[in-house]
């Protein structure tokens, strides 16, 4: 429920104003001066304050600039016996969300309480959003325990608080832009913009377009001219992800950015000049892209001043249950499901994979899961048939090669193309309706 503070010294008239509000459905705390007022609003969260500009130990006008500077979120509404131009208006600049005339406007005060609380309650959810995004982004929401993670994050954590460039190296999928966008949370800068862009994702003149804009009339199509991203994050930070990827051309340019600060856009002859710090990744081994003539040398000292090596899913093995116990319950929530929990036979399975595609793999492996079962724990039968190989039965690991074990991959498999529609599997399968059931039944499938 929204709180409301009336501090006025007229008693009658704050405790007629008291009861109209709380018939509005507010709960309503009151205060005779300035000093009871702000000793009400350290004991309880007040979202707006009803004050009287006249009273006995000080001016409303100047109280609104005390309580803005130490509740920035609380809104006043000022009310006045005798309303005058300067004091409105120095109200405002102090922070009042509006001066009134008592008795003159009396009719508005429910209205624009309303008005105030509807202000207040953007500003807590606004709040509430950049909390959750900054917990999302910060290197606490990086899971797991494990010697190489932590090691990792670590040296990020003390690199974000510097401008210097990064460079994370890395297998795919394992959580580059996660650890970049972290860097940028934790820096000086993390009020400022973080752009990403997937240097393979578009061909050199894209590319080059993207990162850097263009004047118009530097090609067909250019009716105006356009900023790039370098320009939109002035100030901020820019990830280039897949750094390997790029062309010898923009390598250049990009070169000249690390050294000066300057570009040139598409099409102009006037330098641009931007603060931006680089973070930049790769999978590749950029010393031996240096050797092979893709990659230049001396960009390569500009982007690894400080170079972070995150971890395969491989080195980590640990963290497999905390993360999969994570993308589970996170999934479980997207498709309304009720928590769900892992076997024992399944997180085996998932420790003995060789996880190619990293942490990126995992998740999706685990949503597919999540989706597949229909109970409130993940069997290893939800787990792709190259997962079957791990999975023990009896005490004995199940071969992938077995023919019965082909079977029942091959059953379920179909069972999930046909969304568990026992018919079309049975045609599908070239088998009559009792046998696919009996099997089903043989092998415990649903």
């Amino acid at each position: 429920m929204n709180q409301v503070l009336i501090i006025d010294d007229e008693e009658k008239l704050r405790s007629l104003l008291a009861k109209i509000i709380s018939l509005e459905g507010f709960e309503v705390a009151q205060a005779a001066d300035c000093k009871s007022g702000l000793k009400k609003m350290e004991q309880t969260e007040i979202d707006v304050v009803l004050c009287d500009v006249k009273l006995p130990d000080g001016n409303g006008v100047e109280m609104s600039k005390t309580i803005k500077e130490k509740y920035p979120s609380t809104e006043i509404i000022l009310l006045t016996a005798y309303g005058n131009i300067p004091d409105g208006v120095q109200a405002i600049k102090n922070g009042a969300f509006d001066y009134i005339t008592k008795g003159d406007d009396n009719n508005k005060i429910i209205p624009l309480l309303k008005r105030a609380i509807e202000k207040v309650s953007l500003a807590k959810r606004v709040q509430q959003l950049e909390k959750q995004l900054g917990n999302k982004y910060s290197f606490n929401s990086i899971i797991g325990k494990s010697k190489a993670i932590t090691a990792a994050i670590d040296v990020a954590t003390k690199v974000s608080a510097t401008n210097a460039t990064v460079l994370l190296t890395g297998e795919t999928g394992t959580g580059k832009e996660v650890f970049a966008q972290a860097i940028h949370n934790n820096s000086n800068r993390k009020q400022q913009t973080f752009i990403a862009v997937n240097c393979s994702a578009f061909s050199k003149e894209l590319l080059e377009n993207e990162l850097f804009g263009h004047k118009a009339g530097a090609f067909t199509g250019a009716v105006k001219d356009s900023k790039g991203i370098f320009e939109e994050a002035n100030g901020g930070t820019v990830f280039l992800d897949e750094i390997g990827e790029m062309p010898m051309e923009l390598q250049a340019k990009l070169l000249r950015v690390l050294e000066t600060g300057e570009f040139l856009k598409v099409g102009d002859s006037k330098s641009t000049k931007i603060d931006v710090r680089i973070i930049a990744a790769t999978n590749r081994d950029l010393q031996k892209e240096i050797t092979l003539n893709n990659f230049r040398e001396d960009l390569y000292y500009r982007i690894a001043v400080f170079t972070i090596a995150l971890p395969s899913l491989k080195e980590r093995v640990s963290d497999i249950e905390e993360l999969a116990n994570f993308f589970a319950v996170h999934f479980a929530a997207k498709i309304n499901k009720k928590s769900i929990q892992i076997s024992k036979p399944y997180l085996e399975a998932l420790q003995l994979h060789n996880w190619k595609g990293n942490i990126r793999e995992l998740k999706n492996v685990i949503e597919r899961s999540v989706i597949l079962s229909d109970g409130d724990e993940l069997l290893p039968g939800s787990l792709p048939n190259e997962f079957q190989q791990y999975v023990k039965t009896e005490g004995k690991t199940l071969s992938a090669f077995d023919l019965a074990s082909a079977e029942k991959i091959h059953i379920q498999k179909v069972l999930n193309y046909t969304n568990g529609n026992k018919t079309e599997t049975a045609r599908l399968l070239n088998i009559g309706l009792t046998t696919l059931y009996r099997k089903m039944e043989e092998y415990k499938l649903k």
